[in-house]
């Protein structure tokens, strides 16, 4: 009984420092407080990117019609907005960008995992970290 206490608080602690992003997340938006959307984080060479799964409220258009790069046009369902990121400390993840498709501009990022990886901080800003916006995300799945 020991040696399996033991192992699951080991399995705990190796989960708590290796953990990432990835898997699914339900977006709050910063302003209203409410889901917007879920988000399904993957990782690939080292590199997180986060494509909109599901919208749960209805966009004014279904395009990201604001958009200024390759995404221009492009449904938001399924739309990547989140690119390049990596890691950058123990829970904190940043590098890369954020696209707001309400918007259409995109944002350098950085990620940061809270409540053991239940919450998520996205800060995403223009020049510093200090000048933007943060939303905090809850994960939904692994």
């Amino acid at each position: 009984m020991k040696l399996l206490t033991l192992a699951a608080l080991l399995a705990g602690l190796t989960g708590a420092v290796g953990a990432t992003p990835v898997g699914l997340w339900k977006t709050i938006d910063d302003e209203t407080g409410q889901p917007r959307s879920h988000v399904r984080i993957t990782e690939r060479d080292g590199r997180l990117s986060g494509r909109i799964e599901k919208l749960l409220v209805p966009p004014a258009t279904p395009d990201c019609v604001k958009c200024s790069d390759e995404r221009k046009g492009q449904p938001i369902e399924g739309l990547t907005i989140l690119r390049g990121v990596r890691r950058d400390g123990e829970a904190n993840w940043g590098g890369g960008d954020i696209l707001d498709p309400k918007s259409g501009k995109v944002y350098s990022v950085r990620l940061t995992e809270l409540d053991d990886g239940r919450r998520l901080e996205v800060r995403g800003f223009i020049g510093v970290p200090l000048i933007g916006r943060t939303q905090v995300w809850e994960r939904l799945e692994p």
